[in-house]
């Protein structure tokens, strides 16, 4: 018998509870919404609590890796645990857990999933750009970076999506997913290892035409499939917008905008002061 650590047992209970509370309140988050509400303020510390805290999910759940705590004014207090690659919560003594989502009711708003994208940010302008294909529609204005597969269908219907879109400079990391899509490494190398990149990923996703090349030539699948572990993406697509916020999946047309739109006045903002 396979004996797994307690933070992977873990994990079944964080998606379950999770997909449980996306069902209770899918009609809603499809709904039109006031402006969200802001998060409740929250903030990496270093008081003796939140070392406490960190002891003993430590005992509790060795090998997990713990990124952060930060208290916030949820129910009293409870503290937020960036606990491996998500959000759960705690209160001061460590003696419940809350796997799962705090969901501000009036704003239809998931307060966690708002503040695991803050977290998650990545910045693009540190992304090897020069590896990507870059496509350049109208003025070319505005920027996303998108890991894709070619082979992913989700793929095939943001790029369907994206055809609305004007003005803008996309940057496509070839992104394959092997276990899911063995042949789409290869299909990557071709499309790369074409004369005209964009012109073969555009001919691939309208048509299912690969250049005529065997995709021998240098390039840099191998490296980008590296890069999206180091930076925990693990589905396609996934997009970056212009505040580094991570959006992953084919979201339909308007909310992309949308979601350009919020993240370019994020970048607008004076940035806060440092703290003494």
């Amino acid at each position: 018998m396979t004996h797994l650590p307690p933070y992977r047992l873990l994990r079944p209970a964080l998606l379950a509870m999770t997909t449980a509370l996306v069902a209770a309140i899918a009609a809603g988050a499809h709904a039109q919404s006031p402006a969200p509400a802001a998060p409740a303020a929250s903030a990496v510390i270093t008081t003796p609590e939140a070392a406490a805290i960190k002891k003993t999910l430590g005992e509790k759940f060795p090998g997990a890796e713990i990124r952060g705590i930060a208290k916030t004014s949820y129910l009293g207090g409870l503290y937020e645990v960036q606990f491996d690659d998500r959000i759960v919560y705690t209160d001061a003594k460590v003696s419940h857990l809350l796997v799962g989502s705090i969901y501000d009711v009036n704003a239809k708003t998931n307060l966690t999933e708002q503040r695991m994208r803050k977290l998650n940010r990545i910045a693009s302008d540190n992304l090897p750009l020069e590896l990507a294909i870059k496509k350049v529609k109208g003025n070319g204005e505005h920027k996303l970076v998108i890991f894709s597969d070619a082979d992913c269908p989700f793929c095939h219907k943001l790029e369907e999506e994206m055809q609305g879109l004007d003005n803008v400079t996309t940057y496509t990391f070839l992104f394959p997913i092997d276990q899911l899509h063995p042949q789409a490494a290869l299909k990557s190398r071709q499309i790369w290892c074409s004369a005209d990149r964009t012109k073969a990923w555009d001919d691939y996703f309208t048509s299912g035409k690969l250049p005529d090349n065997k995709g021998e030539c240098q390039n840099p699948v191998a490296a980008l499939q590296a890069l999206g572990a180091k930076l925990r993406i693990s589905a396609t697509p996934t997009m970056i917008l212009a505040d580094g916020t991570v959006v992953p999946g084919a979201v339909p047309l308007a909310r992309l905008e949308a979601e350009m739109k919020d993240a370019e006045a994020e970048m607008k903002k004076p940035a806060a002061p440092a703290k003494k």
